[in-house]
């Protein structure tokens, strides 16, 4: 009809709701009386979501205005959240007679208006006054009402009466998140309630630390919550998914909040960094003792007849080698980083050089005692120091190779240990790291074996016992180092490489040298050429 009275230039007036309107062409002669439908929409689910109303029933006529509504609201509800837990629609009779009156009552008004169309559209066009309301009434230039909406809050007393009383305001025109006002405190909840406001949702919130999952089949208002998986958190209500920290955080146990974390580094000032740089100097002190021992007792026969020169060479690498434990403990610097495994692979193999030269001198100088024996030429600080020399060297050219293609270089780790930033040493190379341990475990085996194979010698020579069991020790440590090293992490891995470093040296220190030690400070009268000379047969 609308469109029809347009041709003859004949304003239509609608008073009610007319949703087929919303859409209409721009310049259509037709005045809406009613505010847009949209616009009451739009008041209803900001109403709904001030109050957290997120699961709602409706309730519809039985015909095509209230399935257009459900059809209508349906989407922009579910786009804010808010889902139906039910769809009521009640039937309504239609009574012919009032249908007829309110023709007539139009033809009238059709009659009244066909005389004056012109001035009636430019009025209307141009109308703003203020109602009784002091509410200001205008059309815009599509022909609907402007105008803001009050909501009321209907407070029932037990004597049946009620009263209205304005809570807040829906106003179109205002930026979206101000178009919506209320006064909560002026709200009067009915004694269902107990006067505390009511919740209409589905389902408990899930609470920061979960995370929603949709149940099949129903509403996506209506879900399930989950804890958030390990390593990932949730800081907000309701969340889809929970996400993870950044690197430089890490969550906290109820997995809602991100904890930075701690910078870690074996260090000087904690207990365990302490204890392993005290023993790495009391060790390096008993070494020292040791070789004041024999440099004292230089003379006497116990230390002529364990080549001194070889001696002083391995309590020399011995002390250098608890020493350079220290280069692990303490903030990773560069320097650091590049001397600390190449340094220590170096004195560690000078010194199990010595090891395995001084079991090479035993077996040679029993088989040179024998009638005939041609061993008498290899005997000697000559090929004592080529041992020593050419077995260190190898090592040095694995370190150079190491330190010319892959050096250790000062690094961070953020994901080793969830609670700790862990600055440390990155080797490199690995596969470099792992051969100049390998070549320090060769030497080691070898020793061992020539050292075991030796070990049922003259009491002359019986110093093959002391380096059996010594390298017996130094590789128990070394292989129980592998398997421990790996499954460690952060600074426990530093820890377990200088225990390791300690601990078989000092068996190299005690198992050696304090059998010698006791003979030349406390049994000093069996410190004679006669009495190492004798020999069991």
């Amino acid at each position: 009809m609308a469109a029809i009275l347009d041709i003859y230039k004949i304003p239509g007036l609608i008073y009610g709701s007319a949703p087929v309107l919303n859409d209409k062409p721009p310049g259509l002669s037709a005045y809406q009386m009613a505010p847009s439908e949209t616009l009451q929409y739009e008041g209803i689910y900001s109403l709904l979501l001030h109050f957290r109303w997120t699961w709602i029933g409706v309730i519809t006529v039985d015909n095509d205005y209230g399935e257009q509504f459900v059809q209508t609201v349906s989407p922009s509800f579910s786009q804010h959240g808010i889902c139906f837990a039910l769809i009521e629609r009640i039937k309504i009779s239609n009574k012919a007679s009032e249908f007829f009156e309110l023709l007539e009552q139009g033809a009238k008004i059709h009659d009244k208006i066909m005389g004056s169309k012109a001035n009636l559209h430019r009025f209307l066009k141009a109308a703003s006054f203020n109602n009784s309301a002091e509410d200001t009434i205008s059309f815009d230039q599509d022909g609907n009402l402007e105008a803001e909406f009050d909501i009321m809050n209907w407070i029932f007393y037990s004597n049946q009466s009620f009263q209205r009383v304005k809570v807040g305001r829906m106003d179109p025109k205002a930026p979206p998140n101000q178009a919506l006002t209320i006064n909560d405190a002026t709200i009067t909840w009915h004694s269902w309630f107990n006067q505390v406001l009511p919740l209409s949702v589905c389902n408990d919130n899930c609470y920061p630390g979960y995370s929603k999952k949709i149940k099949d089949g129903e509403p996506f208002c209506c879900y399930a919550c989950n804890p958030c998986p390990e390593g990932k958190i949730s800081n907000q209500k309701d969340m889809n998914d929970c996400f993870k920290c950044t690197d430089e955080k890490y969550p906290n146990k109820k997995q809602n909040v991100c904890i930075s974390k701690d910078i870690s580094f074996l260090s000087y000032e904690e207990p365990l960094g302490m204890s392993l740089a005290c023993s790495a100097l009391f060790f390096s002190v008993v070494a020292g003792i040791v070789l004041g021992i024999f440099i004292k007792h230089h003379n006497t026969p116990i230390v002529k007849a364990n080549n001194w020169n070889l001696t002083y060479t391995l309590l020399i690498s011995l002390l250098l080698c608890f020493l350079c434990a220290l280069l692990f403990i303490g903030q990773p610097k560069e320097v650091m980083c590049l001397l600390r495994q190449t340094t220590f692979g170096i004195i560690f193999s000078m010194a199990v050089s010595c090891v395995l030269a001084k079991t090479i001198t035993v077996v040679l100088a029993f088989m040179a005692t024998k009638p005939g024996s041609r061993m008498r030429k290899w005997v000697g600080k000559g090929l004592t120091n080529s041992i020593v020399l050419s077995c260190s060297l190898i090592q040095v050219g694995i370190c150079s190779v190491w330190l010319a293609t892959s050096p250790p270089f000062p690094d961070v780790d953020k994901h080793a240990v969830i609670e700790e930033i862990v600055i440390e040493c990155n080797e490199g190379s690995i596969i470099m790291f792992y051969c100049a341990l390998g070549y320090m475990g060769f030497l080691a085996m070898v020793s061992f074996i020539i050292a075991f194979l030796a070990r049922k010698l003259p009491d002359s020579f019986n110093e093959a016992k002391f380096i059996t069991f010594s390298m017996l020790v130094f590789c128990s440590v070394w292989l129980s180092f592998v398997p421990t090293y790996l499954s460690t992490k952060g600074k426990y891995m530093v820890a377990v490489e200088i225990f390791s470093i300690i601990a078989s040296r000092a068996g190299l220190l005690g198992c050696i040298f304090s059998p010698k030690c006791y003979i030349i400070v406390l049994k000093s009268e069996l410190n004679n050429k006669e009495l190492l000379m004798r020999r069991k047969c």
